[in-house]
Parts: structure tokens; sequence; C-alpha cells
């Protein structure tokens, strides 16, 4: 009895986890073209919660991004909260109609993402250091383009589907 009942709670909540398609913001506007957007000089701000809420860090992030033909470059150069800075580089690459990949070399495998109206879905695993150790966690961005160059990206963090954390990203193009 004990077994039925929690198999029939893991379904539940598996279920209840199914996530939102991109195709739902389709007649939302501005449109978000990923190449339109990300290219030339842009500023973020950002900051990590763990699951309680707890604010653990901030940054912020200026992106040098370029694109030629269906092809991106965009260069991350991320300062920390705590004096510390990072470098992430992502090679994207427009595979179809609102259609992308990307890498970088923090990131396992391919990235996938898929824009529709305002909003970009972008999925990748990470290989996250934290203090001693290396620990690899999905991530599912979403960005949602507003008005006058500004972006707004929310990320969920998850390890064996359990979410760790969320980054909260605002975008502003430079003039």
């Amino acid at each position: 009895m004990l077994r039925k009942l929690f198999t029939a709670l893991c379904v539940t909540t598996l279920a209840g986890c199914s996530s939102l398609d991109v195709d739902h913001y389709r007649a939302e506007q501005p449109p978000f073209q990923l190449e339109e957007y990300f290219n030339g000089q842009i500023e973020a701000w950002g900051m990590f919660q763990k699951r309680s809420g707890e604010v653990v860090k901030r940054f912020k992030v200026d992106i040098d991004a370029r694109w030629q033909g269906n092809k991106g470059v965009l260069d991350e150069q991320f300062l920390y909260s705590d004096g510390t800075t990072q470098q992430r580089i992502w090679h994207i690459t427009k595979t179809g109609d609102n259609e992308y990949t990307g890498a970088a070399d923090d990131v396992i495998g391919e990235a996938q993402g898929r824009a529709a109206g305002n909003a970009l879905r972008w999925r990748y695993t990470l290989s996250l250091p934290v203090d001693d150790k290396v620990y690899e966690v999905q991530f599912d961005d979403w960005m949602y383009l507003m008005d006058d160059g500004v972006l707004m990206n929310r990320s969920v963090m998850k390890k064996f589907g359990f979410t760790l954390g969320e980054v909260i990203l605002f975008f502003r193009k430079k003039p």
C-alpha cells in the first residue's frame, strides 16, 4: 500500500513538473531574435538564489557579441560580488527558424534554444565548480525581451531533477 502511494505521489509530482512550451509566447511583442539582440555591447546584472530564496552571489556581466551569417560568438566577462572574475565564450549557431545550438568550454554537450514571440528558452548542462568539487547541473533559461533594449532572464538550476536555485539576470544593450 505504501509503495503504491509513493508511486502515485512521484507520478503526480513529475506530471506537475511539465514545462511550458516557448510557443505559448508566440503572439508577445517585441519579437526576440537572439542574433539581433546579442550583437554588439551588452551589460547585465544578476544574482544566484538558493531554493530557500537566499541570495548567495551577485554579479555583473559585460558581453561583447558578434554574428557572421548564422554563427555568433558571445564573450561574457563576469565580475562577482566577492571580487572573483570568470569568462565564458559562447559559440552559437542558428540552426533553423528561431532555433539555436550553443557550446562553451564549461557546457557539457550542446545547448539547445528556441524562440517564439518575445521569449527564448535555452537549456544546457553546465560544469559548475563549487569549493573543491565540480558538479554537472542543468539550466533551463527563459529570456523575455522587454521594451527599450531590456532583456529579462530567469534560470532554474537543477541536479538529479531537484531544484538547487535560480539565477535572475537583467540585460541592457549599450547604445
